[in-house]
């Protein structure tokens, strides 16, 4: 188990997670002029305006998924070396990554609605990105109502892994199974592609919600590193 000494090596300092959040909201800033202002309106076919609800979909959804594999890796290296530094990064991602892909769903079902003239369909795409939410949900309600740390820690990287383990499946849905929605047209094994403008916009957005998942994990992580520590403290006084 890890000493009480051993964040303070790996804890990210207060100057640089505050240049993390100033870098963050710049990039935010010029993302917001690429989308409305530098890349192009799209078809009709593709709802007009509404299509630039495409690049804050696509990236919340990628970046989600994201964040489900570091809470997996950084589950197993905590079930590995049982040090709580380890542990907290899971927590933290997995937090996270169920704000991030809540963003993905809800953007998801604004395009939806005008396009599809549906909130919402529950295809294999929908179905299964409804379920890997509920999995992070559920790894959430496990670690708030676990009797202790230590067995909240083990039993929510389990959760972890299982959702980590079915993002491939979410990831390539539209591509393997029929359904409303469309084939992807970037990343790995995409069908289309882009035009310039609309492909370099979808790429600094990718950057700029990462960005977010990078600071929300840092301040997330070393919040409950305090509280560890103030809750240790609490025990030596008492």
């Amino acid at each position: 188990m890890a000493t009480a000494a051993e964040p303070r090596k790996t804890r990210i300092g207060l100057g640089k997670r505050q240049l993390l959040v100033a870098v963050t909201a710049l990039l935010f800033m010029v993302d917001l002029v690429l989308i409305f202002q530098y890349a192009p309106t799209a078809s009709e076919a593709l709802g007009t305006q509404m299509q630039r609800i495409f690049y804050f979909h696509v990236p919340s959804a990628i970046v989600g998924m994201i964040s489900f594999g570091v809470s997996a890796f950084a589950s197993v290296m905590y079930l590995i070396k049982r040090t709580r530094n380890w542990d907290r990064i899971a927590w933290a991602s997995a937090e996270a990554g169920t704000i991030i892909f809540t963003i993905a769903i809800a953007t998801g079902a604004l395009w939806a609605k005008p396009v599809w003239q549906t909130w919402w369909v529950w295809d294999a795409n929908g179905t299964l990105t409804f379920m890997l939410w509920l999995v992070f949900i559920g790894y959430l309600i496990t670690r708030a109502y676990a009797p202790t740390v230590e067995r909240g820690a083990r039993w929510a990287a389990v959760v972890s892994i299982f959702g980590a383990a079915a993002v491939p499946f979410v990831y390539m849905a539209a591509d393997w199974w029929a359904g409303l929605h469309t084939e992807r047209v970037t990343g790995p094994g995409a069908s289309g592609s882009l035009e310039t403008a609309m492909s370099y916009t979808l790429q600094f957005s990718l950057v700029t919600f990462l960005f977010l998942f990078a600071v929300l994990v840092a301040e997330r992580s070393t919040q409950r590193d305090v509280e560890e520590r103030v809750e240790a403290l609490r025990r030596e006084v008492a």
